[in-house]
C-alpha cells in the first residue's frame, strides 16, 4: 500500500497568523490579477475577507507585500511587490522541503 504523510503550515507572529496556505493563494491570485476583488472573486472569498487578510499581512512585516490602488476613471489595481514575490517563493521553498522531509521519515517506518 502507498501512504502519503498531508501537512499544512503556517507561519504565525505576536499578532497571530502572517502566513499559511490560504494567504500564499490569495497573493498569487493578486499577482495573475492584478486586483485584490478578481483574485477574491477567483479564490470564491469575499473582497472583505480577501482585503482583510491582505491588511493583516502587510502589518506584519517591514515591507509591503502588495500595493492598491484605489479604483476611478483608470479603475484601481493591486501589485505583488518583490518583497511579495519574495514571501511567496520562500513560503513555497519552505514547504516543499518540509514535504521531502516527511516523506522520507515516512520511508523509515514500516507499516
Amino acid at each position: 500500500m502507498d501512504y502519503k504523510i498531508k501537512s499544512r503550515i503556517w507561519i504565525e507572529s505576536k499578532y497571530g497568523v502572517f502566513l499559511g496556505e490560504g494567504r500564499i493563494k490569495l497573493l498569487k491570485a493578486i499577482a495573475k490579477t492584478g486586483s485584490l476583488s478578481k483574485a477574491a472573486s477567483t479564490l470564491g472569498m469575499s473582497y472583505k475577507k480577501a482585503w482583510n487578510l491582505l491588511d493583516s499581512m502587510n502589518k506584519s512585516t517591514q515591507k509591503p507585500l502588495v500595493i492598491t490602488t484605489t479604483g476611478g476613471k483608470g479603475g484601481g489595481g493591486a501589485n505583488l511587490t518583490k518583497h511579495g514575490q519574495h514571501i511567496i517563493e520562500t513560503f513555497d521553498k519552505i514547504n516543499q522541503k518540509c514535504w521531502e522531509f516527511l516523506d522520507n521519515e515516512l520511508k523509515k517506518i514500516s507499516l
